[in-house]
């Protein structure tokens, strides 16, 4: 014989501490198979009264399901783990911003992980993200590492962002913008201005994304006759974007001719390049022009000089969540804008 439901008081607060569904159980006079049924909606093995007790009694203990066993029959869960290369970078900041907005209007739930660019660390997050079989994994800025490319052999839960996968796969699921296009813009601009010789700022080529930049670039400016000299193209490795844009402005202004114009493969590097000229030739300031790429939410208020391409935040969140439930991998290629000071 069932036991007797026990009465239930709804104004009568939830107990203190864990509930467990066995006190659900016990409060709805029902077992905890039952208990389990009803959570899971498992229709066909209970009345709409038992549900209703069953309903009744997880509100009034205020009991709140450990998604851990779901997760392990199902072998998914609520979680998608944003991995990004550079949180202190305000445009990767953007991006997992609007991811966060997206993926919780999609009913899935964001942890942020800042790998630092670095492939170990890297590694770390994706095992232990993999452990509670996270819905997916979005890779803001992948680097190359062991345990990404044993996940590459099944990319159904990878969906990269700005950075293509890093591994050799057939397809992927990829958000970001035509960088070639893109830069191609960016050429076109700074050679329409006039005469006088171009340069370019980047950061590290290992990243996709610059080395479209980089590349696409060079490209374009050989196409309109204006190619670069060799030492007017400079990175400096192992720095910071905003000390890259600093030292890099600096061996172009000991050039023996100055450029009149410089692209930047980053805002941030734009921002060093400029307090470079601000601080060591200020009679150049107005003279120098300075193409960044990002248009970072902060250039409004400290950057308002900077030209250069505007990527659309604001569109990426939405476009993360369209390819993490794709059921085959797709590429999404955002609309860029191009900005002028």
């Amino acid at each position: 014989m069932p036991s007797t439901p026990t009465p239930m008081n709804h104004k009568e607060s939830p107990a203190k501490g864990s509930v467990s569904i066995a006190e659900v159980a016990a409060r709805a006079g029902v077992s905890i198979a039952t208990v389990s049924r009803v959570i899971n909606g498992i229709s066909s093995k209970f009345s709409p009264a038992t549900q209703d007790r069953v309903m009744q009694a997880v509100a009034s203990l205020g009991y709140r399901p450990t998604v851990a066993g779901r997760s392990l029959r199902s072998g998914q869960s609520r979680l998608v783990a944003v991995l990004a290369s550079n949180l202190t970078n305000p445009s990767m900041a953007a991006i997992a911003a609007a991811a966060e907005v997206a993926l919780r209007k999609a009913g899935y739930v964001m942890v942020l992980c800042d790998t630092h660019d670095q492939p170990e660390l890297q590694d770390e997050y994706l095992l232990e993200m993999s452990s509670h079989y996270a819905r997916g994994l979005v890779l803001l800025g992948a680097v190359e590492s062991p345990e990404l490319s044993r996940l590459a052999k099944r990319p159904g839960r990878l969906v990269f962002v700005n950075r293509r996968s890093p591994v050799p796969l057939s397809k992927s699921r990829f958000v970001g913008i035509d960088n070639l296009s893109a830069v191609q813009t960016v050429a076109k601009w700074m050679t329409d201005q006039g005469p006088g010789k171009l340069a370019l700022l980047h950061g590290d080529v290992r990243s996709s994304a610059t080395r479209a930049r980089v590349d696409g670039f060079l490209e374009a400016c050989l196409a309109l006759n204006r190619p670069l000299e060799r030492s007017s193209i400079r990175t400096v490795p192992g720095l910071s974007h905003l000390e890259i844009g600093f030292e890099g402005m600096r061996h172009l202004m000991a050039l023996k001719k100055a450029p009149v114009a410089v692209f930047c493969t980053s805002d941030l590097i734009a921002y060093g390049a400029h307090r470079c000229l601000r601080e060591h030739y200020p009679q150049l300031l107005d003279k120098v022009r300075l193409v960044g790429f990002d248009h970072s939410p902060l250039n409004s208020w400290v950057a308002p000089w900077l030209k250069g391409i505007r990527v659309p935040y604001g569109e990426y969140g939405e476009a993360i969540v369209r390819a993490l439930d794709a059921e085959a991998p797709l590429e999404i290629l955002l609309p860029y804008q191009w900005m002028d000071a």
